[in-house]
């Protein structure tokens, strides 16, 4: 798996690919239009932030790139790649309880506050990947 060069793009099975870790200052792109949503991502080596029609999705510290990622409503998916530990924030329904599994392993059930924020860790190195999946 690699950066995403152009920062977001739109994949052929539905999902998104974004972030650029490698990155040595913040850049941005806004108003990426993706199944009639719009999409904003800020991503440097400090920091990765999607946002869709102006609401919070995702951000990690430091930044990753994320490939595959796709929602539904019984959850989310995405696989993620960094150079170090991310502390990963997704924005998902508020109170609700989710199972966390990370490289096919359930790392606990978790739930969100009342913001919907959903907080947890990955372990990354060196450009490694970590499978991430959360359900309802």
């Amino acid at each position: 798996m690699a950066v995403v060069e152009q920062l977001i793009r739109a994949e052929s099975d539905g999902s998104i690919s974004f972030g650029n870790y490698e990155l040595p200052e913040k850049k941005k792109l806004e108003n990426f239009e993706h199944n009639g949503d719009i999409l904003k991502v800020k991503t440097f080596k400090d920091i990765t932030k999607l946002e869709c029609n102006e609401n919070f999705v995702y951000e990690s510290v430091p930044g990753t790139a994320v490939t595959g990622f796709k929602e539904s409503d019984g959850g989310v998916e995405f696989t993620v790649e960094g150079v170090n530990d991310a502390q990963i924030t997704l924005g998902l329904l508020e109170s609700t309880e989710y199972s966390v599994f990370v490289n096919g392993t359930a790392i606990g059930k978790m739930s969100t506050n009342v913001g919907g924020k959903l907080n947890f860790s990955v372990e990354l190195s060196d450009g490694s990947s970590a499978k991430v999946k959360i359900e309802k």
